[in-house]
């Protein structure tokens, strides 16, 4: 085994994943909301964490962006 290592020669490729990867957040959510994914979990067999990403990342995708113009209470 070689003492000295020139690792910027080793592997100078990019991680073709490094887009994919995915992080840990802590978020607050309504219970109605957990409720329903927790519900669709069900129906689908997929657990309920993974369908909110897949939810948010189609969100994503397609633009949809959420509606910020609340109505003032009367």
């Amino acid at each position: 085994m070689r003492d000295n290592y020139d690792i910027k020669n080793l592997n100078p490729r990019k991680n073709p994943y490094a887009d994919k990867l995915k992080r840990q957040v802590t978020m607050n959510l309504r219970v109605t909301t957990i409720d329903y994914f927790k519900s669709m979990a069900e129906e689908t067999g997929i657990p309920y964490q993974v369908l909110i990403d897949l939810y948010l990342d189609d969100c994503v995708k397609k633009g949809i962006k959420p509606d910020l113009n609340w109505k003032e209470p009367a």
